[in-house]
């Protein structure tokens, strides 16, 4: 039965690998992919499926019925329970490292981004450079080549041309984004992006894959065993990003108190 946010009770994840346990939690937030998920575990749907998918520096993925068994080649990727979970964006859940998220079919055949019925992601991601996460540069580039067409500036763009051909590319970024509130000013654009100080913060520490963030549900978190993300993750793969020896998941269910969670796995639920 789904533990609603109310309760007191909430049930830890469990995810038994080769390679070690993942301990998880499941977010209130998303009650749909919650409820959904803690059905499918509880029948023991993801018992003996594959991490299918795997990217390092990106996230791994698992929960593909047809992987249970899977022939060595075989595509995979495919596969759920027969049913769609709808999607559930909540700005305070983004994708940080050992955000536990729902993969999709595209966008092309899937407008509504409704979530695959079993299969997931765990983020590894990386850790993201702040300007990268809150400079828009293809528009910091427009608007400064813009600029440079006005005769009033020519001694600007001779200084960025020179700098770009005496020091290179990145340099030239470099110098783009100190004087990017002048450009902006000038210009009267936007450069900048709205990125909430929790995300910044989490990016530029932890890490993980802000690309996904509103397009993908982000529905509960690893809150022990990011190492065992990383040894997954670390493993050979085939063209397909199959990784080469298969990797089981077993995934056990534990309802315990919120109370008990936070003391043992230091996880801070919101207040309610």
């Amino acid at each position: 039965m789904f533990t609603s946010c109310k309760s007191e009770k909430d049930f830890l994840v469990t995810i038994k690998t080769p390679y070690g346990d993942m301990k998880a939690i499941l977010y209130d937030e998303t009650p749909k992919h919650k409820e959904n998920f803690i059905k499918l575990a509880q029948e023991g749907f993801f018992d003996s499926l594959l991490f299918h998918r795997v990217m390092k520096n990106f996230m791994i993925q698992g929960g593909d019925p047809n992987s249970k068994g899977a022939a060595p080649g075989a595509s995979l990727g495919s596969g759920g329970p027969g049913h769609q979970v709808p999607a559930e964006f909540v700005k305070s859940l983004f994708h940080e490292k050992g955000a536990l998220s729902a993969a999709r079919q595209p966008d092309n055949v899937n407008r509504e981004k409704a979530s695959s019925g079993s299969q997931f992601y765990i983020v590894q991601g990386k850790v993201i450079d702040e300007v990268a996460l809150t400079v828009d540069m293809n528009i910091l580039g427009r608007a400064c080549q813009q600029m440079f067409q006005q005769p009033k500036y020519d001694s600007l763009k001779q200084m960025f041309i020179s700098i770009y051909q005496n020091e290179g590319p990145e340099a030239y970024s470099k110098k783009l984004v100190e004087m990017k509130d002048f450009i902006a000013d000038v210009m009267k654009v936007k450069v900048t992006k709205d990125v909430a100080p929790e995300r910044v913060t989490a990016y530029t520490t932890v890490g993980g894959a802000p690309h996904l963030d509103d397009e993908y549900t982000v529905f509960g978190k690893v809150i022990q065993g990011l190492e065992v993300v990383d040894k997954i993750a670390d493993q050979p793969v085939d063209r397909r990003n199959r990784p080469s020896e298969d990797i089981i998941m077993l995934i056990e269910l534990e309802e315990m108190s919120k109370k008990k969670i936070t003391k043992e796995y230091g996880y801070t639920y919101p207040e309610e």
